[in-house]
């Protein structure tokens, strides 16, 4: 496995967006005399990527949070969203790492005292399934008979499940190895398993490293998006913490801000912690990533999230149905 792999791994409208900051930045006023909370100190899971990473490198975060008298404490990296949400509910963390809602909402399933306090859309949708150039897979059809690593219950997962209803192609006729990460990519690298579905920047290091194609994109290819970025804790938590929850979104808001307007900074940054090549940074930058936060109190977004765990429930990416209400922390 190469260097740049061992030390990674671990739209909405400008409208809709400007909305959503402008909304952040009044609830990041004031925070201190609205709801209650037990600590001073949050500790926030973080990985090789996003938002978290960002605030932790950038240091503007943990100031924001100070002004409310808050102190921040990093816990991480991690690979996935999985090992972040046990994190959380073992007790060593209070925030997952704004990982995928999918993986989330099967811990939830599984009955994890957890909640979402926060969502966020990354636009383009970056995620890919891909293939070693002469592999001889160039489309999905040619999956039929072959072995592509996922993530259970994850991003990759469902990514290839919708990849082969869209083609037409029997799900049992395709070997899903169930791999996080740094596993996944040893296994790629040295043909173990046929193809990989993966976010960026794993996707985009694999591509370059190992000569990679696409045979999916999620952004191009995917009409309808059905996991998205999230911050979860426990529900007690959310309950003896409920300003120190509002300060948390606040900042992470603030980030996402300066994140979509820095696209070339906030790649630097990323790449810096990544360790992997300006090839691959600068294929990132030019996609000028925009961070779009959503509250749990935004309605329409929750709707959107329903209608994904539905649909990845009636697939079996989930075990059942969830009624995602139950679930948020008081906004």
């Amino acid at each position: 496995m190469s260097n740049e792999f061992s030390s990674l791994y671990p739209a909405w409208s400008r409208r809709r967006f400007l909305q959503t900051t402008l909304a952040a930045s009044a609830l990041a006023t004031g925070l201190a005399a609205c709801g209650s909370r037990k600590t001073d100190t949050v500790r926030l899971g973080w990985g090789l990527g996003g938002l978290p990473l960002l605030a932790k490198e950038r240091g503007q975060f943990e100031k924001t949070l100070a002004k409310d008298d808050i102190k921040v404490e990093w816990i991480g990296p991690f690979p996935n969203h999985a090992p972040s949400l046990q994190a959380v509910t073992g007790g060593s963390a209070d925030f997952s790492f704004g990982g995928s809602t999918t993986p989330a909402l099967a811990a939830m399933i599984a009955g994890s005292p957890l909640v979402f306090t926060n969502f966020c859309v990354v636009d383009p949708r970056s995620t890919a399934i891909i293939a070693r150039d002469g592999s001889g897979i160039d489309r999905v059809e040619d999956l039929a008979g072959k072995s592509v690593a996922v993530n259970r219950s994850g991003l990759g997962e469902f990514l290839v499940v919708a990849a082969l209803e869209k083609h037409k192609v029997d799900r049992n006729a395709v070997k899903f190895v169930y791999l996080n990460p740094p596993d996944a990519a040893p296994a790629f690298s040295q043909g173990k398993v046929d193809a990989w579905s993966m976010w960026s920047p794993g996707v985009d290091i694999a591509r370059a490293n190992y000569k990679g194609h696409t045979i999916f994109l999620e952004g191009r290819d995917l009409d309808f998006q059905i996991d998205f970025n999230s911050y979860v804790t426990t529900r007690k938590f959310a309950a003896d913490n409920a300003s120190l929850v509002k300060a948390v979104n606040a900042a992470y808001a603030q980030e996402a801000k300066w994140a979509s307007e820095h696209p070339a900074e906030a790649e630097a940054i990323a790449q810096k912690q990544g360790n992997y090549s300006d090839e691959v940074r600068d294929t990132l930058t030019s996609m000028k990533r925009r961070y779009t936060m959503h509250g749990v109190g935004d309605e329409p977004f929750v709707q959107e999230l329903q209608k994904a765990a539905d649909w990845l429930a009636a697939r079996n990416v989930l075990p059942q149905k969830i009624a995602v209400s139950d679930y948020l922390a008081k906004a």
